[in-house]
């Protein structure tokens, strides 16, 4: 039980309150520059109930999400969130294919597809719990993992949760807070975000300087999404965030990674 964490799961359906939208329009500052990534949605702090996550998020404004569900490969951060504050003067941004499509490297007729692909329209909020999906942690050496410190039947416990959280809690494509999911993995995929997080930085490709924690326990998963889309089935997004960074609204600090088993 005291594993246990409440999150918000945002879907296209039900009778929650709205709370934000999957796709555009992009509303941002004028001197914001629009990431590299596709915009995937938008979350109204305001309108998210209190209790829907432990998280010390703003209690205004909006949080973008940006990301492109392709492996991570060779450790790199594939997304990007931007915190835009209430009252801050905004403009529509990005009408046209999107900035994105003007990075070589995403010009190919596949990716436009699958950013094309992605889903559009409001999304509703449903408070639910949340329990590890994962129970073990990483080893260095033989034998490379063991169950989670302190819970020996962990593999037990995470098979239960498995069978029995559809009628708990809701399974849908966008998460705030909670635990991260991953299909067929017995790991944490928060702990991959510190690994990449920590390789990105010490490569001074990532942190802007600042410092950038290997413990695991100092980050929090921020929202999790399965795309569900064609061309990219089997995929999941983490953006993962410190825990102070996150209560420095520091959302610029946030790393993305892609789990993708098609």
């Amino acid at each position: 039980m005291d594993t246990a964490r409440p999150c918000a799961t945002l879907t296209q359906d039900g009778d929650g309150p709205v709370v934000g939208r999957f796709g555009g329009p992009l509303m941002l500052p004028a001197d914001t520059p629009i990431p590299v990534f596709p915009f995937v949605a938008s979350i109204d702090l305001a309108a998210l109930p209190d209790d829907a996550t432990d998280l010390p998020l703003p209690p205004d404004g909006h949080l973008l999400l940006f990301a492109f569900p392709e492996d991570d490969e060779g450790f790199a951060d594939m997304g990007k969130v931007v915190y835009v504050p209430a009252g801050a003067a905004v403009e529509e941004r990005d009408k046209g294919s999107g900035s994105w499509f003007e990075d070589e490297e995403y010009q190919d007729e596949e990716y436009q597809e699958v950013v094309e692909a992605f889903p559009r329209g409001q999304l509703r909020a449903t408070i639910d719990v949340s329990l590890p999906h994962h129970h073990a942690v990483e080893l260095p050496g033989p034998p490379y993992s063991e169950p989670l410190p302190g819970h020996p039947r962990s593999r037990e416990l995470a098979e239960v949760w498995q069978h029995t959280r559809d009628d708990i809690a809701t399974r849908e494509s966008l998460q705030i807070g909670g635990y991260a999911s991953e299909e067929a993995i017995q790991l944490d995929p928060v702990a991959h975000v510190v690994v990449c997080a920590v390789r990105a930085a010490e490569a001074g490709r990532w942190g802007g300087g600042g410092a950038v924690s290997g413990a695991v326990e100092d980050w929090v998963l921020l929202a999790d999404w399965s795309p569900h889309i064609t061309g990219r089935e089997g995929a999941t997004v983490h953006w993962a965030i410190q825990r102070e960074d996150l209560a420095a609204q520091r959302f610029d600090r946030t790393y993305t990674t892609v789990f993708w088993n098609p």
